[in-house]
């Protein structure tokens, strides 16, 4: 089937190398002519696991090409997938559509021959409704119709979730759009992957609850983290209690320093303020949105209470900066608004990611970038971990110990067992834990 996507940011560059890896003919659009440049080259400009060695495969067997053409393309395809971004809409925290409706335009403009328009990205419920319209505005007589099909891909395993999904939730109010969908994936009916057939509006909303339900789990299990701290709980051990009734599941119940992302925030904000148009306060959602903004920055209090001088003049050692491993994606990190709070207590800051420094840079202002955890660690006052990368799963901890200034360790993503970090010597704090022989933070020690 020969598939044109518009939009090569990360859905639309992940989605069309793993449909051309299926065996259909994808060209990318993208109005950006260096960056089709770039990818024609098979660089890739985003880090995601996998997906360079799909990409490069599919150019070389001529499956997958990038182009700024988007007339001819949409006129020799069958189905053409809209998967531009969707971000916040600056002043209210509306979806900003924009992008989606100026490509179907032009796909309206462009269109030969009956095609299935497919809206990929992620769009409040009766988006769908709206490129209809537009496309039968804009090229009347042309047979066109559309269909949502959500993505559900996590960042830094992308690639496998496009081929091993849960789900494939399609919204189409007409049986041909079923049906070219059907034939699009049609390579996945060997790992059995339930397509779920329901309307675009029920599609739309699907996409949206999915991710506040997720988000809503994570703060949900950080406040239990904060209550487990005053009482002498164990929120690991909390979670793998609740986490074995197949009820709740054991998923996003991982204490930490809060959400980020490019999909949880925005995500959550669009469907607020879509319910506050149609009069149905979320409650519990603005609840989720608040307590997770206000936890990102408070983490620097975990950090300070470990001094029983403050951090005026201290240095810290930020591992981590993307707002999970695997990926060099910075939008709305803990990390950032953590950093901030450092410094507006006073201290130096060094930072380390093994993939977001450069990402981070647009983002960070007056902090030291390190060529290692160790370079970052050499001399600090505290180390504090905020990214769970693999790579600090399995820190020197005695190498650690002889280059920091002082032995504190702030664990916020819990990878470390308190018996490793006492048999080492260090001062330890996480979230959520009662704390071990050492792991005492400054206040207990001032009482001391």
């Amino acid at each position: 089937m020969r598939i044109a996507m518009i939009g090569t940011g990360y859905v639309g560059l992940v989605s069309g190398a793993c449909l051309a890896d299926f065996g259909h003919h994808v060209a990318c659009v993208d109005k950006d002519d260096s960056k089709i440049q770039t990818l024609r080259r098979g660089e890739i400009p985003i880090h995601e696991p996998g997906l360079h060695d799909v990409v490069r495969r599919n150019i070389e067997e001529a499956r997958l090409t990038f182009t700024a053409d988007l007339r001819d393309t949409v006129a020799g395809a069958e189905a053409v997938f809209i998967a531009v971004g969707t971000p916040s809409r600056r002043g209210d925290g509306h979806a900003d559509l924009s992008y989606v409706y100026e490509a179907a335009r032009e796909i309206a403009a462009a269109l030969d021959g009956f095609t299935v328009v497919i809206v990929k990205s992620t769009v409040p419920v009766g988006t769908g409704d709206e490129v209809d319209r537009i496309l039968k505005e804009a090229a009347p007589g042309k047979d066109a119709v559309v269909a949502s099909n959500p993505e559900f891909l996590r960042e830094g395993n992308a690639v496998h979730d496009f081929k091993h999904p849960d789900r494939i939730v399609v919204g189409a109010n007409d049986a041909r759009a079923r049906d070219v969908v059907a034939e699009i994936y049609r390579p996945l009916s060997l790992n059995r992957a339930p397509i779920f057939y329901t309307s675009r509006r029920n599609a739309e909303l699907i996409k949206y609850a999915a991710n506040a339900f997720l988000a809503t789990k994570i703060t949900f299990i950080n406040e239990i983290a904060d209550l487990c701290e005053k009482v002498g709980g164990d929120v690991q051990e909390i979670a793998r209690g609740i986490g074995l009734d197949n009820r709740i599941g054991s998923k996003f119940l991982h204490a930490g320093p809060g959400f980020g992302g490019s999909c949880f925030p925005k995500d959550i904000r669009a469907l607020i303020k879509t319910a506050q148009d149609y009069e149905v306060p979320l409650r519990i959602l603005e609840a989720v949105t608040s307590v997770n903004d206000t936890r990102k920055r408070a983490m620097a209090r975990k950090v300070a209470a470990m001094f029983t001088d403050g951090l005026r003049g201290k240095t810290i050692a930020v591992l981590g900066l993307s707002f999970k491993p695997n990926t060099d994606d910075m939008r709305e990190a803990p990390s950032i608004p953590l950093i901030t709070a450092l410094q507006d207590m006073g201290a130096r800051v060094r930072v380390f990611d093994p993939a977001g420094m450069e990402q981070a840079k647009a983002e960070l202002e007056n902090v030291t970038y390190g060529e290692s955890a160790y370079a970052c660690a050499e001399g600090a006052d505290a180390l504090v971990i905020t990214t769970e990368w693999e790579q600090f799963r399995a820190l020197d901890l005695k190498q650690l110990k002889k280059i920091m200034k002082r032995p504190i360790i702030v664990d916020l993503r819990n990878i470390y067992p308190f018996d490793e970090i006492s048999r080492a010597g260090f001062d330890y704090a996480c979230v959520g834990r009662p704390p071990g022989p050492r792991a005492r933070s400054g206040a207990d020690r001032r009482r001391k």
